[in-house]
């Protein structure tokens, strides 16, 4: 299975149109289009179309979509240089616009690099337990994630004891996927976990935006730790970034968020914002 199987992308009859039916393995616990999953789809549409690898992505998520929606998906390279694009992808379903993803992607060679950020020390992931799943991820894209709790907090202690803004999941992606930029941005839409873990509260936080940038592609790893940093949450805000590292210590990615806000409430998921 390719990143364009597993999102379900379906190509038309104009090479900048796809289609992408929205389906229950794509969802949150909330029963919406998981955040990353739609940032994931555009860039690899965005991929497909300009035959270059990511660089930067952002999506803005303006509001939730359900199956059986259909998205309809509408990809232009605005600008095509000697070594990078400029690219945009709107994604609408019943012709409301449900999320924008704006894009650089490209290659130049340069004959200096470097990498400065450092992975937190952690325990690897086979000595790590198993993340237990909610009753409301069945089905949904957190079931097809093997993930593993590196530093956090099981539900039942969260208190409302503060934490220090740090925490951190192991996570396995199904094996086809590689740490391509469209798998990447599933793993860079966990801000509204490190949420609750800040707070030491039961938390129901949904995506305002996820912006994913690209440090190495395709880099061979079987798990990828989510390090994740909350920066502050106020005014009914929360803000962070996670960083994504292969185990061997790579720098595969950074991450970052702003998401609403809400205390647990089973009854508030039907809310659009």
């Amino acid at each position: 299975m390719d990143i364009q199987d597993f999102y379900g992308i379906e190509a038309t009859s104009d090479p900048n149109r796809w289609r992408m039916p929205v389906v229950k393995e794509l969802c949150s616990g909330i029963g919406a289009l998981f955040g990353g999953c739609g940032l994931g789809a555009g860039v690899a549409v965005l991929e497909r179309i300009t035959q270059r690898p990511l660089v930067w992505a952002t999506a803005q998520f303006l509001q939730f979509v359900r199956p059986p929606s259909v998205l309809e998906l509408e990809a232009v390279e605005i600008v095509r240089g000697h070594a990078s694009s400029q690219a945009r992808v709107f994604a609408r379903a019943d012709g409301q616009e449900i999320f924008t993803v704006l894009a650089t992607l490209g290659k130049r060679n340069l004959p200096w690099s470097g990498e400065w950020a450092v992975m937190p020390e952690t325990t690897p992931p086979e000595q790590c337990e198993m993340r237990p799943l909610r009753g409301d991820h069945e089905g949904t894209i957190v079931s097809q994630l093997e993930m593993r709790i590196a530093n956090a907090r099981d539900m039942e202690n969260l208190d409302g004891t503060i934490g220090d803004g740090r925490s951190a999941l192991w996570v396995k992606l199904p094996t086809s996927l590689g740490s391509s930029a469209p798998a990447l941005s599933i793993l860079g839409d966990w801000v509204p976990f490190g949420i609750g873990q800040a707070l030491g509260r039961l938390t129901a936080s949904n995506s305002l935006d996820n912006t994913l940038r690209m440090v190495e592609t395709d880099h061979p790893t079987e798990w990828v730790l989510a390090d994740i940093r909350i920066q502050a949450v106020t005014n009914g805000f929360g803000h962070g970034v996670v960083h994504l590292w292969a185990q061997d210590g790579t720098l595969l990615a950074t991450a970052s968020q702003s998401a609403i806000c809400r205390q647990w409430d089973s009854s508030r998921f039907e809310e659009k914002s």
